[in-house]
């Protein structure tokens, strides 16, 4: 299951209206689009970026997430892709979703992706996000099953080939030996 969430037309328009008005609003006049860009652009240099926490949020099952990357990475460079930083930040954001998978709270898939970008773009400025999710049980190598899944599947692969320069990994375990893999795919704006 894949999808691509990306603030390109509609997130565009989304941020320009309201960039409008908040800006119309403090000058008390209609802007001109050259007098929007440049009010945007200092508003962009004021931004600071929020930095991750000093010690990263740890999960029982931090292995396992740490080789969901590494094999991720791996087959990125096999594709002369740069490799994805792992951000502690968006990780907890997809530990979050498969453990809510896990417990039934949500459906197996993407239900509330939107809701996890909103909360990943306050710490993280970003450009586009994705995400992949999976689950299996009764391998002896859970990881290798679902990142194989993922290469094999056309939509997650291309999730995994993006343009995406940040990533974050959650994974949970059921009481039944069931586990939930979520990727959170962001490209950050630079």
């Amino acid at each position: 299951m894949f999808r691509l969430f990306s603030i390109a037309l509609t997130g565009a328009t989304a941020l320009l209206a309201s960039g409008w008005l908040l800006l119309s609003e403090q000058t008390g006049t209609p802007l001109t689009p050259t007098e929007f860009a440049e009010q945007l652009g200092r508003l962009r240099d004021q931004v600071t970026d929020v930095p991750p926490p000093a010690v990263a949020a740890t999960s029982q099952y931090a292995n396992l997430e740490q080789a969901v990357h590494d094999q991720v990475n791996e087959y990125r460079a096999e594709q002369g892709l740069p490799p994805l930083t792992l951000d502690p930040r968006i990780s907890e954001i997809a530990r979050q979703h498969s453990a809510d998978m896990a417990a039934g709270r949500v459906e197996f898939g993407h239900a509330g992706f939107e809701s996890r970008v909103r909360s990943i773009a306050r710490a993280v400025p970003y450009r586009s996000a994705a995400e992949n999710v999976a689950y299996n049980q009764g391998y002896s190598t859970p990881v290798e099953q679902a990142v194989q899944g993922w290469i094999e599947s056309p939509g997650h692969r291309v999730n995994m080939e993006g343009q995406f320069n940040l990533t974050g990994i959650g994974v949970t375990r059921t009481a039944d030996g069931k586990y939930y893999f979520t990727q959170i795919f962001i490209r950050r704006l630079l």
